[in-house]
């Protein structure tokens, strides 16, 4: 799950202009091998198609459907160990960290249904994950976004 938030929240805004954690080899490499991969610019250029896909997906501006392409291929083989059953994904390699993220997405919309969203502050990029009981965070961060919109709205009710 760590990795479907950071990924969604590779493309911040910082200062006003868009920063691309995926945007060149280097950085990519190093963002893909932070979480499990290795980098190939195979991976990364999936790693940024899953990331634009899941984006619209989650901001409702696209179906769900737009990920099938980036499960082609993909299979489960169901394996009997000393736990019980488990199931292990196949994929081709420079697919499997893309893969995980798309299957991930899927889980915490199974698990925990409209929490992942993108934060209220029109001028922030990234997206949240709800996990307090009522169901209403807002904001990426209560530091960041959501002070500036509390001060933003003070400041409008006292002039």
């Amino acid at each position: 799950m760590d990795a479907l938030l950071d990924l969604l929240n590779s493309r911040p805004l910082v200062n006003g202009e868009e920063q691309d954690a995926l945007g060149d080899p280097a950085s990519g490499r190093r963002w893909a091998r932070e979480h499990g991969g290795e980098g190939t610019l195979a991976e990364l250029a999936l790693l940024r198609e899953a990331r634009d896909a899941l984006r619209d997906v989650v901001r409702g501006e696209s179906s769900p459907a737009v990920l099938s392409p980036l499960l082609e291929g993909v299979y489960q083989i169901p394996e009997i160990t000393s736990d019980g059953l488990q199931w292990t994904v196949k994929t081709p390699p420079h697919a499997r960290l893309a893969v995980e993220v798309v299957l991930a997405w899927a889980a915490t919309e199974k698990r925990l249904p409209g929490r992942l969203r993108p934060c209220a502050n029109d001028a922030c990029q990234l997206f949240l994950l709800d996990r307090s009981r009522a169901n209403r965070a807002r904001w990426c961060s209560m530091a960041a976004c959501g002070n500036r919109e509390k001060a933003r709205r003070h400041y409008e009710r006292t002039r």
